[in-house]
């Protein structure tokens, strides 16, 4: 039987402002990125977040970011080594601390956005944030872009590495994300991005904005908690893979 892992950023909102339905999708999907208040959430609403996924059984991860909240952990930045990995560290040990107190722990981290697209190819800023996890637990699984050469990176340094698919963005021929300014970079279609997630699971292939198939290797599937529809969309891919036979449980 072929097993996934569904994945969604979690634990985002902020005060008054509210952000996705956590409850609903942490009954779809089997790990949660929580969000550590860098880019997005605040304490009493990430602690509210972790305690759910604990009660349904819902793997945790650290989903850091660089400190932006203005805008969404979205923008790049250029940051300096000391800090990255001062920041990063700050994040996963805060997040560890809420989920004792929830009653769970972190399995695993999963960068946030720029961080994210920035360390799959900047070798001196993926290095950090390897160097920042080893510094806490060099234990927790690394979350990152297949195809993308920080898979490599982070294996020598001895993490295990979680290769990552997205179900709700485009891809380039090239296996990376579509920029978020072009169009095709988000798809909305539920049925349309079930049917490529079971494909992914099925062939290992991805249809690229071009029409060409990009080969992934991936263990689990990210579905953003932010986008429109994203609880349907969840629920639209999960019941595709179920229906064929895949299950659907953490990696951890």
């Amino acid at each position: 039987m072929s097993v996934i892992d569904l994945n969604s950023d979690l634990g985002e909102s902020l005060g008054a402002w509210s952000m996705g339905d956590d409850a609903a999708m942490l009954d779809i999907v089997s790990s949660a990125n929580v969000a550590c208040g860098f880019h997005a959430g605040d304490p009493a609403g990430i602690l509210a977040t972790l305690r759910a996924a604990k009660a349904r059984g819902v793997a945790v991860g650290a989903h850091v970011a660089y400190p932006d909240l203005i805008g969404f952990g979205r923008r790049n930045m250029d940051v300096a080594s000391p800090d990255l990995v001062a920041d990063v560290i700050y994040q996963i040990g805060a997040l560890q601390g809420l989920a004792q107190a929830a009653g769970t722990r972190i399995a695993y981290v999963k960068p946030h956005g720029a961080l994210y697209n920035t360390i799959a190819h900047d070798e001196r800023q993926a290095r950090d944030v390897i160097a920042a996890i080893r510094a806490v637990d060099a234990g927790l699984a690394l979350v990152v872009l297949a195809a993308s050469p920080l898979v490599q990176w982070a294996r020598d340094a001895g993490l295990r590495v979680i290769a990552e698919a997205f179900a709700d963005r485009g891809y380039t021929p090239q296996g990376t994300l579509v920029s978020r300014r072009d169009k095709g970079a988000v798809l909305h279609d539920s049925a349309l991005v079930a049917r490529r997630m079971l494909r992914l699971v099925k062939d290992g292939v991805v249809e690229a904005i071009d029409g060409s198939l990009v080969r992934l290797d991936a263990q689990s599937i990210c579905v953003h908690g932010d986008s429109p529809g994203a609880v349907e969309m969840a629920r639209a891919v999960r019941k595709a893979l179920e229906a064929d036979g895949v299950a659907v449980r953490p990696f951890v």
